[in-house]
């Protein structure tokens, strides 16, 4: 079965089975979306960033800062039918491979990073889950 987030013109949808999780920050909130393994998706709404370009490179070293060994591609990409902007990261955290895209979008709100995250241990049942939450993915005009 599937759920729905709404809130400050963004909408997604996601599997019941995911645990969810929302923050206030200021004028931005975050959702934490965990699956019942290690992958999960993070939104986060953040108003007081300048550019959606700013929050892909605060969230790449935040990343780096933990794990200064990461391997990270800047992309371009689509998402909710904007333009946008991110990393391909790849890690290792006990021994495990992580593989991380973070993208970010304008929005009426302010810029929103998405970012998906999920290990070896499971990436084959989850990166499929991870892409349908972000195709899913949609702002009001």
């Amino acid at each position: 079965m599937i759920q729905s987030f709404e809130r400050s013109g963004i909408r997604f949808q996601y599997p019941t089975n995911w645990q969810i999780d929302t923050e206030d920050a200021g004028d931005g909130w975050t959702v934490t979306l965990q699956s019942p393994e290690t992958a999960f998706v993070l939104v986060s709404l953040r108003p007081d960033a300048v550019t959606a370009a700013q929050v892909a490179d605060e969230a790449l070293a935040v990343l780096r800062a933990e794990y200064p060994e990461l391997d990270a591609e800047p992309v371009l990409d689509n998402l909710a039918g904007q333009p946008a902007i991110g990393h391909d990261i790849d890690f290792l955290t006990l021994d495990t491979s992580i593989l991380c895209q973070t993208r970010c979008i304008e929005t009426s709100a302010g810029p929103l990073l998405v970012m998906g995250q999920t290990s070896d241990y499971d990436r084959e049942q989850n990166e499929p889950v991870l892409r349908a939450i972000c195709a899913s993915l949609q702002l009001e005009d």
